[in-house]
């Protein structure tokens, strides 16, 4: 009887925590965005507010680091080109990335960029939907940020 109880307050714990994932189909917190290969100006910028209070590491694993919110900050529809994408972010504060990308598949960094900048390139880009969290590494707190959309530079 024990063991059935804590089998099922388990479950319950782990149903909790799969709800409070990171849910792509919330609207984006700073809009939607859409890029075609060689897209002008390049890098397209967009001043956010990092952070949020779900850690990345707990929710999706992996590389994924981070307190990020529930919602994308950002959503890009991209068409790619011949040129590889980049996402980056500039910040005063270490922050990371978390994208779900066209596949389906998570894609996380920390650090990648310049400095504490996270940063992530794909050198054949698939053309679709990419949902963007940009988090704060180490606290739940919110940090000035800037999200860099690009074909050329990473931050």
């Amino acid at each position: 009887m024990l063991r059935t109880a804590a089998t099922a307050a388990i479950g319950v714990a782990m149903l909790a925590a799969a709800g409070m994932a990171q849910d792509f189909r919330l609207n984006p917190i700073y809009g939607t965005v859409s890029l075609s290969g060689g897209f002008a100006p390049d890098p397209y910028v967009i001043n956010l507010q990092s952070g949020g209070n779900i850690n990345a590491a707990q929710t999706l694993g992996g590389s994924c680091v981070g307190y990020v919110a529930n919602a994308p900050d950002v959503r890009l529809h991209f068409q790619a080109g011949s040129l590889p994408l980049i996402i980056s972010v500039n910040s005063g504060s270490d922050t990371t990335l978390v994208i779900n990308g066209p596949d389906g598949r998570w894609y996380c960094n920390d650090d990648g960029g310049q400095g504490l900048n996270p940063s992530l390139r794909w050198n054949s880009p698939m053309s679709g939907q990419y949902d963007i969290w940009v988090g704060t590494w180490g606290s739940n707190s919110n940090a000035n940020a800037q999200l860099h959309i690009s074909e050329l530079y990473s931050q």
